[in-house]
């Protein structure tokens, strides 16, 4: 190791105590101190020497580290200015690794990463999970994997599966684009301070085609929108709340062969595609 392992709890304490961090709960600040789960996050992304990887927030640098020793070219992304400053000291001596100031969901990410494709690295924090991941799938970045750490609930959403209470849009998204798995449950105990809920590693590849055909994307997303927005209701009266004539929804449900009866929580992708084709086809 070129510097002391920063995912120890004495070390963590120490970083923190000397630089005279102040935990901020705005941007979700909980540092971790196990180098089992950093190892075992590094193993989950299959990093190989060389390999582009971005992470998003990286703290003090705590996984940025193991990323950095498993041989990895790391750009690490951090929102908050008076940790940079810190970095470049925990980080002293790795020098596959860039540390940038700014918002993920902000910044030109083909500006920094401007070359073939990377896996995205990252110990997201709670308030803002959903949209950087949606940031990612919906942009298209040149991404291969996403390996991230998030909220257990979160994870657990994003590879529900229909019928379920966990299923929902962000289940829809997350398994068009890519093909999710939860690799590991992580304890409060893993964490400084030690947040209310458990988190879980979850590892999602990047599908190079969706596994559902769609003839307008825009519309597949304006079904599974409507769908769940009003998880109660039929999907007969979603897709009228969404804006269809009673009749226009009848008909684009027959075409779907979907019963205008069920909830939204309860179709497939291929499901949903259907429907958003055969609306596609009325438009038409």
């Amino acid at each position: 190791m070129i510097q002391p392992q920063i995912a120890n709890k004495e070390v963590t304490l120490h970083i923190l105590k000397t630089f005279g961090i102040r935990l901020q709960k705005k941007l979700g600040q909980n540092f971790l101190i196990d180098s089992d789960v950093v190892e075992r996050i590094v193993e989950a992304a299959d990093i190989q020497p060389g390999e582009q990887v971005l992470e998003i927030g990286p703290g003090i640098g705590t996984l940025t580290q193991g990323l950095a020793e498993a041989g990895a070219a790391v750009t690490s992304i951090e929102l908050d200015r008076h940790l940079i400053d810190i970095l470049a000291k925990t980080l002293e001596g790795y020098d596959n690794v860039r540390v940038i100031h700014g918002d993920f969901l902000k910044l030109d990410i083909s500006r920094e990463i401007p070359t073939g494709r990377c896996k995205i690295i990252a110990n997201l924090p709670y308030y803002i999970t959903t949209p950087i991941i949606m940031r990612i799938l919906e942009e298209r970045m040149p991404v291969e994997l996403l390996v991230t750490m998030v909220q257990k609930e979160v994870a657990e959403r994003m590879v529900a599966r229909p019928g379920t209470k966990e299923y929902g849009a962000l289940s829809v998204a997350v398994q068009y684009y890519t093909e999710p798995e939860i690799v590991f449950i992580v304890p409060p105990t893993a964490f400084i301070p030690s947040p209310a809920v458990e988190s879980a590693v979850i590892r999602c590849v990047i599908r190079k085609q969706p596994p559902v055909e769609v003839r307008q994307e825009k519309m597949f997303f304006r079904v599974v929108k409507a769908a769940f927005s009003q998880r109660r209701k039929t999907l007969q009266n979603c897709l009228k709340a969404a804006g269809l004539a009673a009749e226009t929804a009848s008909l684009v449900l027959e075409t779907a062969g979907i019963d205008g009866s069920r909830r939204g929580e309860t179709l497939s992708l291929s499901e949903f595609a259907a429907v958003a084709n055969a609306w596609s086809n009325v438009n038409r």
